[in-house]
């Protein structure tokens, strides 16, 4: 059986074939949104999809965070940007526009690595490189920043598309965010809403009867990865993405670590002190 079909009459649409727990065939249909316009302050996500795409209970909405922020304004002229003595050594640093690297400074509630690029956590608890501040995908001269509370913009969208056509769906808010030991970028969920972001499998059994004690899969981040490649990049236009037919999962929502278990942000933390003191020692050394 191949992974993937296209005897769907849905235009830009996947068929995918998958067993649920109970080993039942399910087809799962994913669906990109197209012809949605340039996105504005002020424009009605919502209804602009319902109006496109047809929602049915159960289905799972992926929403690229770009559009959800331009259509909530979160967005800025670099031109509107003093930055600050931290941002123009940064800058400086890492090559870059001070002006963008006091957006970022200002985006984020702590920074974890500072070169050679920033990598900083949000007040929501995501962490990303330049707290996912970008240029891309809106005019020249503007930057976007993602929202600042994506569960609750989730929720909102949820709310809204229940009001609207009546249907009960989950959604996800996307970013784009790179990764650890391996190149490229894949799509990541921020907000989630109607679902939980883990399928816990702790305490279940596998196929020769082990009890698994650790497997925690991260669903909301495997759906928003494959909503990135329906999206596509650069000018593919398909902010949208509709999952259909998923199978329901059981779990939690404690996706990101907390501070006392993350190792990499602790070794990172470290990294940076430490070179900034060595930085210091060297400033001081040369003013003698």
């Amino acid at each position: 059986m191949p992974l993937f079909g296209i005897p769907c009459t849905e235009r830009n649409a996947f068929i995918w074939h998958s067993a649920d727990y109970h080993g039942v065939m399910d087809d799962i249909t994913v669906i990109g949104i197209q012809g949605l316009p340039i996105i504005h302050e002020g424009d009605d996500i919502p209804s602009l999809i319902c109006k496109k795409q047809p929602l049915y209970d159960g289905d799972i909405l992926c929403i690229a965070s770009t559009i959800y922020s331009k259509s909530k304004g979160y967005t800025k002229p670099l031109a509107s940007i003093k930055p600050g003595e931290r941002a123009q050594r940064l800058a400086k640093l890492n090559g870059e526009d001070p002006r963008f690297v006091q957006a970022v400074l200002d985006a984020s509630a702590d920074i974890i690595m500072e070169h050679p690029f920033i990598l900083s956590e949000l007040a929501f608890g995501h962490i990303g490189v330049r707290a996912g501040v970008d240029q891309s995908n809106i005019e020249d001269g503007m930057i976007i920043f993602l929202p600042p509370d994506p569960m609750k913009a989730a929720d909102s969208v949820r709310r809204e598309i229940k009001n609207i056509c009546g249907k009960n769906a989950g959604v996800i808010i996307t970013d784009t965010c790179g990764r650890s030991f391996r190149r490229g970028q894949t799509g990541n969920a921020i907000g989630w809403s109607g679902m939980t972001a883990i399928r816990d499998f702790r305490g279940d059994v596998d196929l020769f009867g082990h009890i698994l004690k650790i497997t925690e899969e991260a669903v909301v981040d495997e759906i928003a990865g494959f909503a990135n490649f329906v999206m596509g990049e650069s000018n593919k236009g398909v902010p949208a993405v509709i999952f259909r037919n998923c199978p329901r999962w059981s779990g939690h929502n404690n996706l990101y670590f907390s501070k006392a278990e993350d190792i990499t942000r602790k070794m990172l933390k470290k990294e940076m002190v430490l070179v900034n003191d060595i930085q210091n020692q060297d400033e001081h050394t040369d003013c003698r």
